[in-house]
């Protein structure tokens, strides 16, 4: 589980600033944005700032 998580936050900060665009919803950029972990059985929410360079990981949720 950690792993994955370390593994998607890695990936989202190589995008830069495009990581506005990845996750849910589709169709709009910005804001809380959202990723399927593990099979669809866990959720990783993200928060991307340009300005700031940041990418923030503000929740994660898994199903047993």
């Amino acid at each position: 589980m950690v792993a994955e998580v370390e593994r998607l936050a890695t990936e989202l900060a190589a995008l830069g600033r495009d990581a506005v665009r990845a996750g849910h919803p589709t169709g709009q950029a910005g804001g809380l944005r959202s990723f399927d972990i593990l099979g669809g059985r866990g959720v990783v929410q993200f928060l991307v700032v340009p300005y700031r360079e940041c990418v923030y990981v503000c929740n994660i949720v898994w199903f047993e």
